[in-house]
């Protein structure tokens, strides 16, 4: 399957860097969740579709060993996403702001399902739902900034775990121009979806860089 080559090349500077900044982008995310016992200003909407990328796309795990770090960062991934779901619904569910995260998620799941099984590398279960991830991934992060434009801002430590994941994508481009150069390999579903999504930051980045580096919050009209 063309999908498990993601995992065999060499680990570039980019791509690590990369999975560092996912790393501590969700570690911010639990910090602030379990320090302020709150789940207040972060979007579980959000959330769920994290969840859903990491269940479908991980499954390779119990397949292939590609490596004890690939491993263990899919570990971790899968079952940060799981506490965080749990979190936002269950233990600080009173903190949840409902009444603002109403983005409907039928509008990013259902047109990833339908484009993953039409657009895809090989029509296989496994291969499908990777794909679906992928696809997924790209505008899971709409309700959390959704959330904040009805709000009308973000905490700081929230505007941290956004730049984290926008960087995170960011690092990837490079990552894959690196990969492109270095060995020839190119897969334009990623490429084209991550490319996406790191647009979908672009204004979040100008206004982290104005406003946040400068010690004030994100705010916007809401």
């Amino acid at each position: 399957s063309v999908w498990h080559q993601i995992n065999l090349p060499i680990m570039n500077i980019f791509r690590l860097l990369g999975d560092m900044s996912h790393l501590a982008g969700i570690v911010l995310l639990l910090h602030k969740i379990w320090t302020s016992r709150s789940v207040s200003g972060i979007s579980g909407k959000s959330q769920v579709c994290f969840c859903l990328v990491f269940l479908t796309r991980y499954l390779d795990m119990f397949t292939s060993f590609v490596s004890l770090y690939n491993t263990l960062m899919k570990l971790f991934f899968i079952s940060s996403s799981i506490a965080t779901v749990f979190m936002m619904y269950g233990r600080f569910k009173s903190s949840y702001d409902s009444n603002h995260d109403t983005f409907e998620l039928k509008f990013l799941i259902a047109p990833a399902a339908l484009l993953a099984l039409v657009a895809n590398h090989e029509f296989s279960f496994l291969e499908v739902l990777w794909t679906f991830s992928i696809y997924l991934e790209s505008v899971a992060i709409l309700p959390q900034l959704f959330l904040i434009t009805k709000t009308g801002e973000a905490e700081t430590i929230t505007s941290h775990y956004l730049f984290a994941l926008g960087a995170y994508r960011g690092l990837y481009v490079f990552n894959w121009i690196y990969r492109y150069f270095a060995e020839g390999y190119l897969d334009l579903i990623v490429v084209m979806s991550g490319c996406l999504q790191t647009c979908l930051y672009a204004d979040f980045f100008y206004l982290y860089v104005t406003k946040v580096l400068s010690g004030r919050r994100i705010s916007l009209p809401a």
